[in-house]
């Protein structure tokens, strides 16, 4: 069968994307999942059971199959890069004479531009929460936090107590494929989470908390923070900001890259912050107001008021 003897070699390349690669967990079960359609497909269709005797024609069949499945292009994209990148471990590793799926072209997808946050509407958001006392102060932190350094949920969420530099306003973040980078924090965010280490200092205290705790973010148990509570918190706030739509962590992460491009960022600087490994994946803030880059250009280029 197709999908028993495409998945002996399918978990040899998860397990070397584990172990060699050091790729998240996330990103290994999108590609399982990605795999096992395809094998799914091979098998429904009778086609070859071995990498080395499938054709081009089989992957575009399967891209065929998903498109008329009404899947969106950038599914579809995601499914042939998948693919695209198996082949490649495959060829890599002398299985295949040749990477077959780089022969299928992909659709070409709609763009999508990030969602961001207007400069008021962001300081509006990170003064939203109040009080006093772990919680309040420690979502306060959150929104501070992400606001200045475009930190991933994932990165915020792995944060630990020795990650936070406060002296010298840096943070260590661990970001995807386990790369570390150090990120500069704002005065602002600095505040906060020094009002925050100070309320989680006095929490620990009364709870009678004695074993050591790594976790910077605490839920109100004394456990570290999740993603999807961090991406909660976001929400809760932006509502009672009254920022209404689709929002996130992840938008958070846009609006810091988008105003630091408007306020006059190299896209290279924004590109090391952000921690992306290709400037490509960057540019997609480029989309910025125009007028308000062209005056940028007029007002810095040394011949931008030249007449022809």
């Amino acid at each position: 069968m197709a999908e028993e003897r495409l998945e002996i070699y399918i978990k040899k390349f998860l397990k070397y994307l584990e172990v060699e690669r050091n790729v998240s967990p996330h990103t290994i079960r999108a590609y399982r999942r990605d795999l096992m359609d395809f094998a799914g497909h091979c098998r429904s269709n009778m086609l070859a059971d071995r990498p080395d005797n499938i054709d081009v024609l089989d992957i575009r069949g399967f891209i065929s199959e998903l498109t008329l499945k009404k899947k969106s292009k950038i599914t579809v994209s995601r499914k042939l890069a998948t693919i695209r990148s198996f082949f490649g471990y495959l060829y890599q590793e002398g299985y295949v004479k040749i990477n077959k799926a780089r022969l299928v072209p992909a659709p070409k997808a709609q763009r999508h531009l990030p969602n961001f946050l207007s400069v008021d509407d962001a300081f509006n958001l990170v003064q939203t929460p109040e009080g006093i006392g772990l919680l309040p102060v420690r979502d306060r932190a959150i929104l501070e936090l992400l606001y200045c350094s475009g930190l991933r949920v994932s990165e915020a969420e792995g944060l630990n107590v020795d990650d936070i530099n406060i002296r010298e306003g840096l943070v260590k973040a661990k970001g995807k494929g386990k790369k570390e980078r150090i990120v500069p924090v704002g005065n602002k965010a600095l505040d906060a989470l020094k009002s925050y280490l100070i309320e989680r200092r006095l929490y620990k205290k009364n709870r009678g908390v004695t074993e050591k705790e790594d976790a910077f973010f605490l839920n109100r148990n004394g456990k570290r923070l999740t993603e999807r509570q961090i991406r909660r918190i976001v929400i809760k706030y932006a509502r009672k900001a009254g920022i209404h739509g689709q929002i996130g962590p992840h938008t958070m992460r846009h609006t810091f890259a988008t105003h630091l491009l408007l306020g006059g960022a190299d896209l290279r600087v924004i590109q090391e912050l952000l921690g992306h490994s290709s400037l490509s994946t960057t540019q997609k803030y480029t989309h910025l107001d125009i007028g308000h880059l062209i005056d940028v250009y007029d007002k810095t280029h040394p011949l931008a008021d030249e007449n022809p």
